[in-house]
Order: C-alpha cells, then sequence, then structure tokens
C-alpha cells in the first residue's frame, strides 16, 4: 500500500443507538440537548456526518467533551461496532486500548492472560510465546505475572495490556483516556513507543478531553462536540479555541 494512502477513512460516517425513555427527573439531570437528541426519530445519535481520513506517520489527539462522541469513534475504528450510516475503511491492524481489563480474565493470572489477549488480536500461540519475555519486560511488573489478574490495580492492568498490543504488530494504535491510569514512568515510556511506532509508518489516535494531556506528543487534532465534526486541523491552532471554551 503507498505511503499516500490512508490507513484510514471515515466518509459521513454516523453511529445510532435506540433511545432509553429517562424517568423525568433524570432527563432534566443529562440536560436537553442530549434530551433532544434522544428523540430524534426514536434513536441517539453518538456521532452524525464524520469524515476524516488517518495516514501513516500521524500522530492525532481525538478531543472534545465528555459524551462528544470519542469513545463511539474508537469502536468503530476498532471494529467492535459498525456504522448506521456512512463510509468506513480501515487498512491493516488495529490495536485499541479502550477500556481497562477488556479481554482479559480477572481469574487468570497475568501470565495466562498475556496468552488470552494476545489471541484476541489474532496472534497464533507460537508468535506470543516468542514474544512473551519482551512483553513481561515491557510490563515490568514481574512480582505480580503470577497472581489472578483481580488481585492488580488499574495502573498493573493498563501496563499488561499496553504491552501485549505493542507486540502485535498494529499498523494503527488508539488510545482512549486509559493512559491516565498509568504513573508518570510508565506513560513516558507509552509516549516514547508511540513515536517510534509512528516513525516506523504507523498512525496514533489518542483520545483525551484535556488537550494539555497530549499537546507534547500530537500535532494534529480532531474535535468532535454532540457527536459531530467541529474541527480537524494543526493542534496548536485547534488547541487554542478548544481552550478558550472550557
Amino acid at each position: 500500500m503507498p505511503a499516500a494512502d490512508p490507513l484510514v477513512r471515515f466518509e459521513g460516517v454516523g453511529k445510532a443507538f435506540r433511545a432509553v425513555r429517562h424517568p423525568p427527573l433524570l432527563a432534566e439531570a443529562l440536560g436537553r440537548r442530549l434530551a433532544r437528541r434522544s428523540r430524534a426519530g426514536g434513536r441517539f445519535w453518538a456521532l452524525r456526518g464524520v469524515s476524516f481520513e488517518l495516514r501513516r506517520g500521524e500522530r492525532v489527539a481525538l478531543i472534545g467533551p465528555n459524551g462528544a462522541g470519542k469513545s463511539t469513534l474508537l469502536t468503530l475504528l476498532a471494529g467492535t461496532t459498525e456504522p448506521t450510516e456512512g463510509r468506513l475503511e480501515v487498512r491493516g491492524r488495529v490495536a485499541a486500548l479502550l477500556e481497562l481489563g477488556a479481554g482479559f480474565h480477572p481469574d487468570l493470572t497475568g501470565r495466562e492472560n498475556i496468552r488470552l489477549l494476545g489471541s484476541l488480536l489474532g496472534l497464533r500461540r507460537a508468535e506470543v510465546e516468542a514474544q512473551t519475555t519482551s512483553i513481561e519486560a515491557f510490563a515490568d511488573i514481574p512480582e505480580f505475572l503470577d497472581a489472578p489478574l483481580r488481585t492488580y490495580s488499574s495502573g498493573m492492568m493498563l501496563r499488561l495490556a499496553f504491552a501485549v498490543m505493542v507486540h502485535s504488530g498494529p499498523d494503527i494504535f488508539a488510545v482512549d483516556e486509559v493512559l491516565a491510569a498509568a504513573d508518570a514512568r510508565f506513560q513516558a515510556r507509552c509516549f516514547e513507543w508511540l513515536a517510534e511506532f509512528t516513525a516506523r509508518g504507523g498512525a496514533t489516535i489518542v483520545v483525551s478531553h484535556v488537550i494539555e494531556r497530549v499537546r507534547a506528543f500530537c500535532t494534529r487534532a480532531i474535535w468532535l462536540e454532540s457527536g459531530r465534526l467541529r474541527a480537524d486541523g494543526p493542534l496548536g491552532a485547534i488547541a487554542h479555541e478548544y481552550g478558550a471554551g472550557q
């Protein structure tokens, strides 16, 4: 695939969910805007009319307030759900770290969960075994690898999941707000790896509603608001406008 070809293309993508009727007090607490969106045709549109491309070597910040549609966009990118409308193309393998504990079993040990998550990411058992030592070294929790996952902190689960995913051979790496669960040292290691990954031709999209967390890493921002694309361009220019509205 030529380097100029996009790895990801969204064309007028929308995702709707069946609207849920809330009790009056809860509906009021959720706000009038959410209520209006929920009533439209009996469906709630988490995303509507979103178009953009993601190319090799790009480091993109996906920003917006809570409920803007960021996590929904990543589930579409990861292939865990399908768009309601529009066209979505993904070329290459996606590693998506969207939720702590996803792909793990709480009663299995860390070592056993390495094999489990590796298989879910499409790796053969032999491939996982060949990289286990490197995965364990990246996670850097040697004293806990033989303990069941239910005894792990959120930061330890993040370490294990990220370590497996970086060894899965992705072309696109998508990270939700879960990186905030890591300590500063491991966050730095993650962003260092992601920088090397994009330099080799991968593409990274990092979700945050606090733009300062990704300003030093990302060069482009996609700003979602109320399920729609508000802006897409250089992070510096968008950060100024986004920050002014916070």
